[in-house]
């Protein structure tokens, strides 16, 4: 059985920062890219950051500077430290596996960020 699970959500003042944890089980973690959404409430869930299974990153333009993504493959995690954080980054926040093979979803871990 497949399980991404999130962890690290809080809430933070702006300017402040997280970690965001994403701990996979039931699959061979080191060949799938590995991915951190967001969802806003009436919006639009948004790609936040990727790292694939290289180990390459790329990131959105609004996070770009203030977030970094980074994986453990021995520990089978994906991370996402937020510094920064401004208001506009109030999110549930989503780890997503996926490769040729399948696709996978967490359930979400709540990130408010207080003005």
């Amino acid at each position: 059985q497949v399980q991404l699970v999130e962890s690290g959500g809080s809430l933070v003042q702006a300017g402040g920062s997280l970690r965001l944890s994403c701990a996979a089980s039931g699959i061979t973690f080191s060949i799938y890219d590995m991915e951190w959404y967001r969802q806003a409430p009436a919006k639009q869930r948004e790609l936040v950051a990727i790292i694939n299974s290289g180990g390459s990153t790329n990131y959105a333009d609004s996070v770009t500077g203030r977030f970094t993504i980074s994986r453990d493959n021995a520990k089978n995690t994906v991370s996402l430290q937020m510094n920064g954080l401004k208001p506009e980054d109030t999110a549930v926040y989503y780890c997503h596996a996926h490769t040729l093979f399948g696709t996978y979803w967490g359930q979400g871990t709540q990130v408010t960020v207080s003005s």
